[in-house]
């Protein structure tokens, strides 16, 4: 049976000799970080609990990733750069065939961004999964929620709702052929991090956020933050493939309430069209502009023919969603 110390050292221990960033890594008290010279930190912790946020028998290899990229994503969101990441690892029992699939999955998605796996911890108990990561950017240059300005575009990445729906097919509340069924899945389980794109917001964009419980919720943060309202163009949110193909009533829910997205959401002046577009393509990443910064507090919903439709969605909460 693997030990505490043999579990670290077997499936989460990297060599850090080449990286000067890392003075320290896994094997003492703390771990010793030199920022670049100048640089601000950028730090956020998610926590993913079995039952709550993904499913007891979620594949081992698809939770390492997803459970990286939910915290690569926020560092997407502030336009930093990824540095390193802690992980505390709460688990019911060391069983390898499951470790060596979740050390794989985090792993391969941490080199990809070259963020290092610098320390945490590990326990016995239900299976839990907390990473905090870091990560750096110039100062005075972070996409802030408190950031938007009347006038501004608002912007999408990517496309929304094909987590949702795989959600809706696992829970048998929509029939999915077998092979949508998998590619929306795919979007549950294997978020893609917008980090090229924020990066390449830095300057263009005003504010920002990374869209994990759902639009309306999210883009209210920025709504209430920055003392502003919004008008959003419903039908022009861009649906996921699957989604695309269902009626206009799932498309407008999942898009708007879906949900484990992942994907950025961000204001910007009229004049930086040109210039999101551009980082989009720079970033091999699709910009939607799907609404308009207000002065009128509040968010409007407006359907193809700019009509004001009224919906009643909730954000996923922790506490008061079932």
């Amino acid at each position: 049976m693997l030990s505490e110390f043999d579990l670290i050292k077997q499936y989460f221990v990297q060599d850090y000799s080449s990286d000067s960033r890392f003075a320290l890594g896994i094997g003492d008290d703390c771990a010793l970080l030199n920022p670049s010279t100048g640089m601000q930190l950028a730090i956020s912790s998610d926590m993913l609990v079995s039952g709550r946020h993904f499913f007891p028998d979620a594949e081992a290899i698809g939770l390492g990733h997803k459970s990286l990229a939910v915290n690569l994503s926020d560092l997407a969101a502030m336009g930093a750069k990824p540095l390193a990441f802690t992980l505390a690892l709460s688990l019911p029992e060391a069983n390898p065939a499951w470790l060596a699939g979740f050390s794989q999955g985090l792993l391969d998605l941490a080199r990809q961004h070259q963020c290092r796996l610098i320390g945490g911890d590990t326990t016995k108990g239900p299976l839990n999964i907390c990473i905090t990561i870091f990560g750096e950017l110039p100062p005075a240059s972070a996409l802030r929620r408190d950031a938007a300005q009347v006038g501004d575009d608002i912007w999408i990445s990517g496309n929304l709702g094909d987590a949702r729906l795989a959600l809706a097919s696992y829970c048998e509340e929509i029939a999915l052929s077998e092979e949508d069924h998998l590619q929306a899945a795919s979007r549950m389980h294997r978020p893609t991090p917008r980090i090229a794109l924020g990066m390449a917001l830095r300057g263009i964009a005003n504010a920002a956020l990374d869209i994990s419980d759902g639009l309306i919720g999210d883009l209210g943060h920025i709504l209430e933050r920055s003392h502003v309202g919004a008008s959003l163009d419903v039908d022009g949110l861009p649906a996921g493939p699957i989604l695309e193909k269902q009626t206009q009533e799932k498309r407008r829910e999942f898009t708007l309430n879906g949900g484990d997205d992942y994907e950025l959401c961000f204001t910007a002046p009229s004049d930086q069209r040109e210039a999101i577009i551009a980082a989009g393509l720079a970033s091999q990443t699709a910009v939607t502009r799907v609404g308009i910064i207000e002065a009128e507090i509040g968010l409007r919903l407006r359907d193809m023919n700019g009509e004001t439709i009224n919906l009643s969605l909730n954000s996923f909460d922790h506490f008061t969603t079932p």
